[in-house]
């Protein structure tokens, strides 16, 4: 057989959502039509907001954005965790034709500058928990001309002189009617950046994805489409516990909001505010990370909790075994289905899934419309039939514009078309994929994504270290956890725990070092000077052994 004949094809779309419509165009209409249902609660303090108060909001603080000089090309930075102003911050800016840059607000001081830098907003939202460290390292980012504060800042003595959100909304000049709004003239579905989002490679800090408002429009018809009984069943509820600063978060919020599903918002992830907004608001289907599939199969106080709202479960963001979706369908005797996916902030989420039927237990379904996909050898590039393993390339509408600013970086992932993963999986003869490794030295925690190179580059700053190694140690429950090997200096002494801690102080809380500090004589290395991870890893599988 040919290798042309190994490469599938989705099929064309059923859903199309680009057809002579821009992204605020099919916002805007979604919106009118479910007009007072209620669109997201507040998990926590229970106030809520229709369709129509998104609207008008998202509308004024767009009135707001002409004031200030904001058009097509400008950057609006947000640095907030799920909260109800996160929405209304997202959808003015795609109304006023800017380009959207989130912020995780754990981020210290470091990985903030980086962001900035690289994306150069020219207004910030941030929340009280991240205002400080954002308005210090603003003064040295010359391109920001504001900081609006979101929430109560009156615990930071640096939020004191700065104009608020509630300001902004309550102000009565800045208030529009719809029938007032103009769409952004300029540009189409391709060449219009909707969002630039950070994702970790394998050489440091985060590149900037940079996502179109055609790959936007595509993932959300492929969403719908793979998740159909989850939009034509009634009084659906879904969980907003994915962080929305996050691709996987925000896209499905794009996705729930236009479609007239319910949200529940949570900011974080809390044993019983989870569990308790599930059972109190009826929870029916969610998107959730593998870590809380987990915590759903084995946390004891689950069975404290009635949950049988719970109709569909949706996880991706990193492989789980099939004996965790069997034990949360054995606990929550009520949950129907659990589908698994697949998807990158570079392929703008989903890329495959389930159309119809039940879900394959390992398995994230087939290839979405409009997306080819083939297995390659890594090495030589060959493209392969079922049931061989190889890197899995991607090519369709939902594949990212490219890196911001970084074009090296986008022919290195991009070649001929294809966008290469990094991840390792195959088809069977049903052309149904499965995910099995990563050929990426990438390290999930918890879903967030931790370059290696990143931590080994500040490890290397210690005056006690020579060099220096870090891989994922397998966690039932987190995924991976971060471990540093180190080689001292000759007469340099250093604990584990000391290394640990500095690196603490330099990074976000999901880099830490939770698989602890290995002391070796010499980090192990090929010819050309590459870290053989692989060795370490069986070195600290031999010792878990003894």
């Amino acid at each position: 057989m040919s290798e042309e004949s190994f490469i599938t094809y989705g099929g064309e779309a059923p859903i199309d959502y680009t057809n002579n419509q821009s992204l605020t165009e099919h916002v805007i209409k979604s919106f009118v039509k479910n007009g007072k249902a209620t669109a997201i609660i507040d998990g926590i303090s229970g106030e809520s907001m229709s369709y129509s108060d998104i609207l008008d909001r998202a509308l004024t603080l767009h009135q707001y954005f002409r004031g200030k000089g904001i058009k097509r090309g400008d950057v609006i930075g947000l640095c907030c965790e799920n909260r109800l102003e996160f929405p209304i911050v997202a959808f003015s800016t795609i109304f006023s034709g800017a380009t959207l840059s989130t912020l995780n607000p754990r981020y210290v001081n470091r990985e903030i500058k980086h962001v900035l830098d690289l994306t150069t907003p020219k207004i910030i939202f941030v929340t009280s928990s991240a205002i400080d460290n954002i308005k210090e390292v603003a003064k040295e980012v010359p391109s920001i001309k504001e900081i609006i504060a979101i929430g109560s800042n009156s615990s930071s003595k640096n939020a004191r002189d700065l104009r608020t959100f509630d300001e902004i909304l309550k102000d009565p000049k800045y208030k529009m009617n719809q029938r007032d709004y103009k769409l952004p003239s300029e540009g189409d579905l391709d060449s219009n950046d909707a969002f630039i989002l950070m994702s970790s490679g394998t050489t440091g800090l985060p590149k900037g994805v940079v996502l179109s408002d055609r790959n936007i429009l595509e993932a959300l018809a492929n969403l719908e489409e793979t998740k159909r009984s989850m939009f034509v069943t009634p009084n659906v509820c879904s969980l907003g516990i994915l962080p929305w600063f996050h691709s996987y978060g925000l896209v499905t919020l794009f996705c729930l909001t236009t479609k007239g599903v319910k949200i529940v918002s949570l900011p974080r992830f809390e044993e019983k505010t989870f569990l308790n907004a599930i059972q109190t608001y009826r929870v029916s289907h969610s998107f959730l990370v593998p870590p809380l599939m987990v915590f759903l199969a084995k946390n004891p106080n689950v069975k404290n909790y009635d949950l049988s709202c719970m109709k569909e479960l949706f996880y991706g963001a990193a492989p789980l075994g099939k004996e965790i979706e069997e034990e949360v369908k054995q606990r929550i005797p009520s949950i129907r289905k659990i589908q698994q996916g697949y998807g990158m902030t570079e392929t703008t989420l989903t890329v495959f899934g389930f159309r119809t039927g039940i879900p394959l237990l390992g398995s994230v379904g087939v290839v979405t419309a409009k997306t080819w996909c083939k297995i390659v050898n890594p090495e030589t590039g060959e493209v392969l039939g079922p049931n061989k393993t190889g890197e899995i390339c991607i090519k369709g509408p939902s594949i990212m514009k490219g890196y911001y600013r970084n074009p090296k970086a986008t022919q290195e992932t991009i070649r001929n078309g294809w966008l290469h993963t990094g991840d390792i999986g195959y088809y069977d003869e049903t052309r149904n994929f499965y995910i099995v490794d990563r050929l990426k030295e990438l390290i999930k925690y918890n879903s967030f994504q931790v370059a290696p190179a990143e931590l080994e580059g500040l490890i290397l700053t210690h005056p006690a270290v020579k060099d220096c190694a870090v891989i994922g140690i397998p966690h039932a429950e987190v995924g991976e956890l971060p471990a540093a090997f180190v080689a001292l200096k000759d007469n340099h002494r250093a604990t584990g725990e000391e290394i640990a801690e500095f690196i603490a102080d330099r990074v976000s809380n999901h880099k830490r070092l939770r698989g602890g500090v290995h002391f070796v004589q010499e980090i192990p290395k090929n010819p050309s000077g590459k870290i053989l991870r692989r060795v370490l890893r069986d070195r600290l599988s031999r010792k878990s052994k003894l």
